[in-house]
């Protein structure tokens, strides 16, 4: 996202006709069922609109963000002044006949599904993100990863755009498509160039590399996978892990020492299977979690010295 001037709705409109959504409800469409809403809502339904759109932004100056499954995200209880640009780009294709599988994807395709369907080929590599709400453009984004597996272990490239800081004759800001390799992307726990400095860029698709199996394996691994993250994770409106795991331990088991499984506030709860989880259990508002995270790292702070490092990205206005 860029900062920038209020949302220009009639511009917005003049541009995009009927297919702009004004004043949007973004609680249906977090994983936490909470937040406010967006100013402005589009919804680009492939990776040549996703670039239009975000391009016109870009050239406009308009405040955005782009949500795919929305996990791993709070949206305040005021909701988002900008444009949302919902990420509906989900082709995907399967490349078989070579020395490496692999899979070509566009950013808002389902991660976990993706990998269901790699299982499902008889390819192996993906089985560790069955289960993962989220999409392959934020999986890459936030450097996704599960039992002991990650995104950068299976990222080939990522088609990346850019604004420039060039313009053209008439003034418009220029963008860039970009191949990234793995390198590039400069990834972390949990974190990415993307991440860390958003206005680099934004993920259009990306090449996964596979591994030769068979169908019955690959699913058999996906299912032990899949079981253990029921077994280990409540069910329900989540945003997935709330914190960053600190080197040398986790933070579940730092919130759960600090006696607060179980902690209410208002509807949100820090759950009782696992203390890196925080459920709405139905009406909870956005300020309710918010302050369920304050009072786990002031928790986790006071009787251990660690201050935990947010998974979850805060999008909106959290001055109140």
């Amino acid at each position: 996202m860029m900062p920038t001037i209020s949302t220009p709705i009639e511009v917005l409109h003049q541009r995009f006709g009927d297919r702009l959504r004004v004043h949007e409800p973004l609680a249906r469409l977090t994983s936490a069922r909470v937040g406010g809403p967006a100013e402005a809502l589009l919804e680009a339904e492939n990776a040549a609109e996703l670039a239009d759109m975000t391009v016109f932004l870009w050239q406009q100056g308009i405040n955005y963000l782009i949500l795919g499954g929305g996990s791993n995200i709070l949206v305040s209880d005021s909701g988002f002044a900008g444009v949302v640009i919902l990420n509906h780009a989900r082709s995907v294709r399967f490349l078989e006949d070579q020395q490496q599988p692999a899979v070509w994807a566009e950013s808002g395709a389902n991660f976990g599904a993706l990998a269901r369907q790699a299982c499902s080929r008889g390819f192996s590599g993906l089985e560790w993100a069955v289960g993962i709400p989220g999409t392959v453009g934020g999986a890459v984004v936030g450097n996704a990863g599960a039992h002991g597996a990650d995104m950068a272990a299976n990222l080939i490239l990522a088609e990346i755009l850019q604004h420039t800081t060039q313009t053209s004759v008439q003034g418009q800001i220029e963008a860039l498509k970009e191949s990234w390799p793995m390198q590039k992307l400069e990834f972390q726990y949990r974190s990415s160039i993307l991440k860390r400095h958003p206005a680099a860029g934004i993920v259009l698709a990306a090449l996964l590399k596979l591994e030769p199996s068979t169908p019955e394996a690959a699913q058999a691994r996906a299912n032990a996978f899949s079981e253990h993250r029921h077994r280990t994770q409540p069910p329900g409106a989540t945003m997935g892990s709330m914190f960053k795991n600190p080197t040398g331990d986790y933070a579940g088991r730092l919130i759960e020492a600090a006696g607060l499984k179980g902690t209410r506030i208002g509807d949100a709860e820090i759950s009782m299977l696992h203390a890196n989880f925080f459920v709405n259990r139905g009406q909870a508002a956005a300020r309710d979690i918010y302050e369920l995270i304050r009072l786990a790292r002031q928790a986790v702070e006071a009787k251990f010295g660690v201050r935990l490092e947010l998974e979850v990205e805060l999008v909106g206005d959290w001055s109140l």
